[in-house]
């Protein structure tokens, strides 16, 4: 069983999911609270009776799935959808990244977690945090080119998430995302040997 967990977390278009890739890759676990919400989302996901049970049928689609596109216009239309649906999905979330943790047989887990920072009852579970980081303007260049969005509505996602400040006031550890591959797997590779240390030291620690 692996008990040490490393929370990762970072603004939109700081590239966490290549990060998380790349510890992956070096042999830690993972547990993506994204890819949690989109399985519990997909067709006939385990949220989907609840969601249509809340909002209507209207936000599912042909395939049983959660319409992004009609959940988004709701949310953005009503002020309090927003809290219904974190509501339903938060809590199936939680439960089900920690059931993966505490059965992950890695040494140590990394638990990814967008809105980490934002979220304290995530930041209680980490043994230590870190945090993908590199400059706002290449943040909202990278997701223009990924997204096809202009620069203002990317301004408008950074702007309801944590700020940079506040993230790197958080972290225990940096990784900076502003070159190429090359020196980012050096970072995850160094941080990757101190994970193993820390977790060796941490046999016991609770997920």
């Amino acid at each position: 069983m692996s008990n040490y967990i490393v929370g990762l977390t970072g603004g939109v278009g700081s590239g966490k999911s290549k990060v998380a890739d790349l510890f992956v890759e070096n042999g830690a676990g993972l547990v993506d609270t994204d890819a949690i919400a989109h399985e519990l989302t997909g067709p006939n996901g385990a949220a989907m009776p609840a969601l249509v049970a809340e909002f209507g049928p209207a936000v599912a689609n042909q395939l049983g799935a959660l319409d992004r596109i009609a959940m988004r216009q709701r949310v953005f239309s009503d002020p309090g959808a927003r809290t219904r649906l974190e509501g339903i999905l938060h809590p199936l979330i939680r439960r089900i990244s920690i059931e993966r943790c505490a059965a992950a047989e890695s040494p140590y887990v990394i638990l990814a977690v967008p809105l980490l920072v934002e979220s304290g009852t995530y930041r209680q579970r980490c043994d230590r945090i870190v945090v993908v980081d590199c400059p706002e303007s290449l943040q909202i260049k990278r997701v223009m080119a990924r997204n096809g969005i202009s620069a203002d509505e990317v301004k408008a996602i950074m702007a309801a998430q944590a700020t940079r400040a506040q993230r790197l006031a958080v972290a225990d550890d940096v990784v900076t995302n502003d070159a190429d591959l090359a020196k980012l797997s050096l970072q995850v590779g160094s941080l990757h040997e101190k994970y193993l240390h820390l977790s060796a030291e941490k046999p016991n620690a609770s997920c």
